[in-house]
């Protein structure tokens, strides 16, 4: 897929664009962002693999995609699910969120990104052109890094992480087999 949804404020479709262009120019467009957590609590990570065309060889959520312009948008993350990490799951719509932030490359991410979130154990198959390396890791060590090393993570991850927590956390606790966690936001 070369093409983004562009979107007006209220995430109304306005146009389609390739997506590089899109990019460079910093234009608002659809996104989407997935969480995936263990049974245990812990949050499913991906490493984009480093020759990304933006943030390569960062550290980001589990998965997250541009909408296709002929698919709906749980479809399309059901999909992108599929295509980088061999993963199927049941997702589940969580927030949206708007930001701007400047990239590599002399890229614009300008998103309306809408979450989505699952529990599963599931392993995954990592597709080696999108994703380097995965781990699984407590919701504690990811705050923890994200403070020390800021930089080894993606601005939409370091944008959300807390608010996908507290929504996850607060209103699912009980699709976890493990203690309660007790996060600072």
């Amino acid at each position: 897929m070369n093409q983004v949804i562009l979107v007006n404020e209220q995430d109304e479709k306005i146009g389609l664009m390739d997506k590089l262009p899109a990019h460079e120019k910093g234009l608002l467009h659809r996104a989407f962002s997935i969480f995936a957590f263990n049974s245990k609590g812990q949050v499913l990570l991906q490493q984009r693999v480093a020759n990304k065309y933006h943030s390569g060889g960062l550290w980001t959520n589990t998965c997250c995609g541009h909408q296709s312009p002929d698919e709906e948008l749980l479809s399309s993350a059901n999909r992108r699910l599929m295509e980088e990490m061999g993963m199927t799951c049941s997702l589940n719509y969580l927030f949206s969120f708007q930001y701007k932030a400047s990239l590599d490359h002399q890229l614009i991410e300008h998103e309306i990104d809408h979450v989505f979130f699952t529990v599963s154990d599931q392993v995954p198959l990592l597709n080696p052109e999108e994703a380097g390396d995965y781990r699984y890791e407590s919701p504690e060590v990811v705050l923890r890094e994200m403070e020390e090393h800021p930089d080894k993570f993606t601005e939409w991850f370091k944008i959300s992480f807390r608010r996908v927590l507290k929504e996850v956390f607060e209103n699912n606790n009980s699709l976890f087999n493990s203690k309660h966690y007790n996060l600072n936001y």
